[in-house]
């Protein structure tokens, strides 16, 4: 009989335990169960509300659990239903009565509120730690090219030369908003929701400040029915996951760009790319072009909780099983999509030739022509149309900006001289824009610096 079977006068379908048992999914969550019920097992004894030398058992009898399902030498079993009670059964098959004591005092809708908990914990800072992992390749790839020059884009139109360090360190600020979002969902995530019950607390003299201090836990939730009924950490990750995904799916769009043949901007190494089963000559950017992909996977685990979620009444509801499937997936995927990414990234070939020759085209230097005459007295909006002027006479002619001659740049406007041809130098365009924030050299190695800095201080070197 189940251990809830006392009310029931004959067993559940079989169908009904396939259905209802989400052991299949839920068992990776183990190793917080048992450490959460060592928690509220020492707990109850400290309290007297039972035994001392019963709460000492249990703790010892789950420790050699833990250890023994580690060695893959426990084989969990559909029709306990899910990982807290499978626990349970094993540790009454071992230690017989006392081991029935250990759910004094809880209710499985506060236990798996504290696994899920603890399990989003540690899942933050291991994701952390990959971002991290980024962040360092990034700052190591930006090193090396603060003196390289490629188009910045508008509407994927070549618009301004900037650095591919400005470029990069770009998405190094993403990066950081991210570990920020995950930071501040770790905050609301490590309150303790054990103590709540099934929805109105208990009538045993928990001490529930212990049990959060054993666990690691900042503080206890302050109302019982939110305790076992909120899933706002679950949604908070999966959202913080998906903006993450995001980040990373608009640099795989840049690089499956880069690395094609129209821009030659990057060479992906041969061991983060794939071949073609019928053309010999591709060369596939197929790892970012999954991590694109997979981008969608980690929204629709969002959207599936957000869904569940939308309709329940208070407190638990069995709906809420479904908040694990989808956390579990987005974390999988983003701890699968990190590393490969960082490789890849680390490990690409930067074309600086093709950079420059492309920042030569398409006019990327008008506003800095533009600028010139600004800085002569003329009108920001005149010198707009005098240089959009130019720029129509190049195309009709077939020219750039600086192979204008000079007798061509006054037959538009005598307020040229031969000091346009400096103005609008590549080098100059990109130097000139000399403010925080802005794509120059020294600026760009300034903000290298302090994300250098802000690296080291996450992790300090004993």
């Amino acid at each position: 009989m189940k251990l809830w079977g006392g009310r029931f006068a004959k067993s559940t379908d079989t169908k009904v335990d396939d259905f209802n048992s989400s052991i299949s999914f839920d068992q990776r969550l183990y190793k917080q169960d048992i450490l959460g019920s060592i928690a509220h097992a020492s707990m109850l004894g400290t309290q007297g509300i039972i035994p001392v030398q019963d709460a000492q058992l249990i703790c010892t009898a789950l420790t050699q659990i833990l250890a023994d399902i580690e060695a893959g030498t426990i084989t969990f079993d559909v029709f306990a239903e899910d990982i807290h009670m499978n626990i349970e059964t094993i540790l009454i098959s071992r230690i017989g009565d006392a081991g029935k004591k250990l759910h004094t005092g809880r209710s499985r809708n506060d236990q798996v509120a504290l696994d899920m908990r603890m399990y989003v914990k540690e899942e933050i800072k291991s994701i952390q730690g990959l971002i991290d992992d980024l962040q360092k390749v990034l700052l190591s790839v930006a090193k090396e090219h603060t003196k390289t020059i490629l188009p910045g884009y508008t509407h994927l139109q070549r618009a301004q030369p900037i650095t591919f360090a400005h470029h990069l360190m770009a998405y190094f600020e993403m990066l950081k908003r991210d570990e920020d979002r995950l930071t501040d969902a770790y905050h609301r995530t490590n309150v303790l929701p054990l103590g709540s019950g099934a929805l109105a607390a208990t009538t045993y003299p928990l001490d529930r400040t212990a049990v959060a201090k054993a666990l690691g836990f900042d503080s206890i939730t302050a109302n019982s029915l939110d305790g076992v009924s909120d899933r706002d950490f679950c949604i908070e990750l999966l959202a913080s996951l998906s903006i993450l995904m995001m980040h990373l799916s608009r640099f795989c769009e840049e690089i499956i760009l880069w690395s094609s043949h129209e821009f030659q901007f990057i060479e992906l190494d041969d061991a983060y790319s794939t071949g073609s089963s019928i053309m010999p000559q591709k060369k596939n950017p197929d790892i970012a072009e999954l991590v694109r992909g997979k981008t969608g996977r980690v929204y629709g685990d969002l959207l599936g909780l957000l869904t569940t979620m939308k309709g329940l009444p208070l407190a638990y509801n069995k709906d809420m099983q479904e908040d694990k499937e989808g956390v579990f997936d987005a974390v999988d995927t983003i701890k699968m999509c990190l590393p490969v990414f960082t490789a890849m990234v680390e490990t690409m070939k930067v074309k600086k030739e093709s950079m420059l020759k492309a920042a030569g085209g398409g006019f990327t230097n008008a506003t800095d022509a533009a600028d010139y005459l600004v800085k002569k007295g003329v009108p920001f909006r005149d010198a707009h149309e005098i240089i959009g002027k130019l720029v129509l006479y190049c195309i009709q002619n077939s020219l750039t900006l600086d192979q204008l001659s000079l007798k061509e740049y006054q037959d538009i406007s005598p307020v040229f001289d031969e000091n346009i041809y400096a103005a609008i130098s590549l080098e100059e365009c990109v130097n000139k824009r000399n403010i925080p924030g802005g794509p120059s050299e020294e600026m760009v190695l300034a903000c290298i610096q302090k994300n250098q800095r802000y690296l080291d201080a996450k992790n300090p070197i004993f």
